[in-house]
């Protein structure tokens, strides 16, 4: 039977998500990649108490994650029902809705139907009551934001979410979402975006505006889903996520240009003590407004590697000013 770790929460680094009275781990585990059907469901077991051990207890996931469509909850369950129930409490465990999922006009977007339905469908295949926090996972242009927001609202209300959340709103709509969850009575307590040292789009007015309202941030994909690490200096491994699946990662987008600029952020990795990973991770920490890192792993001492970035998030000025000159020459 597993044990965690008594010293797990020494270490860790926890920030204030926002205003709220919410603590993030500033490393957290998504389980959009590798939890899925296809996967073996021991090394899930192994990654999620290894996480568990380090001070890891945010564990991130949408109702369509897999391969296949929900297996990535249903996994998430059953290593929570093998391993980690007992812990239940102390952990974070959040879901989300809002692209597609089932056939028909009622299982993507944003409506209402959607995402109560899903949410109720979302807390079956994981075996909880409830999850910490409910995402409208993108803005949906068709229906207004007062009805996706209601669906939050309910979805907290009813019990079922603690913290509603939004994801991947550009600044504008997340004004129009925040500005009607506060009417509503439930606050927007964290916003989930894609950032990293070579998708910067959220420096444009987003995080400014986090901060003013007062909302945590917390970043997916901060290592580029892997390009910002060492996996793809020496080729493309069969077990990469661009050796095995190519959906969201494959050859055309790590081109000589890009592991160029790899090789030199790199350097600067080396001479901080960092690997690459953890460099890339540490960067996207630096950002006040920004409660927690998400990221992926195929294997524990992935983890092992990003968590040990939360020890050094800071930066000298010409470390910043190198890192921009690299990131200069990037493709967009």
């Amino acid at each position: 039977m597993y044990t965690p770790d008594e010293h797990r929460y020494e270490s860790m680094v926890y920030r204030r998500c926002g205003r709220s009275g919410l603590k993030l781990q500033a490393i957290s585990l998504g389980l959009w990649h590798n939890f899925g059907g296809v996967d073996a469901f021991e090394n899930m077991r192994a990654m999620l108490c290894r996480a568990f051990d380090l001070g890891v207890t945010h564990f991130d996931l949408a109702n369509n994650y897999g391969p296949p469509y929900g297996s990535a909850e249903e996994n998430f369950g059953r290593a929570l029902r093998a391993d980690l129930q007992a812990w239940r409490d102390q952990m974070i465990v959040s879901t989300k809705a809002g692209y597609d999922m089932w056939p028909g006009p009622y299982g993507d977007w944003g409506s209402r139907k959607y995402l109560l339905a899903s949410l109720d469908q979302s807390l079956r295949r994981m075996g909880l009551e409830y999850v910490d926090i409910f995402y409208s996972h993108r803005p949906d242009p068709e229906t207004p934001v007062e009805e996706t927001m209601s669906a939050l609202d309910r979805a907290v209300r009813s019990g079922k979410a603690l913290y509603a959340g939004i994801s991947n709103y550009n600044p504008a709509q997340t004004a129009l979402a925040v500005a009607e969850l506060r009417r509503l009575g439930t606050p927007c307590v964290i916003h989930q975006m894609k950032y990293s040292m070579f998708v910067r789009k959220p420096e444009e007015g987003l995080f400014e505006r986090l901060e003013a309202e007062g909302i945590g941030g917390i970043a997916f994909s901060p290592l580029a889903l892997g390009m910002l690490t060492d996996r793809y200096l020496k080729g493309i491994p069969a077990d990469s996520r661009a050796g095995k699946d190519g959906r969201f990662l494959n050859q055309t987008h790590i081109t000589a240009e890009r592991l160029s600029e790899v090789r030199a952020l790199a350097e600067i990795a080396q001479q901080r003590g960092q690997s690459m990973a953890q460099m890339a991770v540490a960067w996207v920490l630096r950002q006040k407004a920004l409660a927690s890192a998400l990221i992926g792993a195929s294997r524990p001492a992935q983890i092992e590697d990003c968590v040990a970035a939360a020890a050094n998030t800071e930066f000298s000025a010409a470390e910043l000013s190198r890192i921009d000159e690299i990131l200069l020459t990037a493709p967009a």
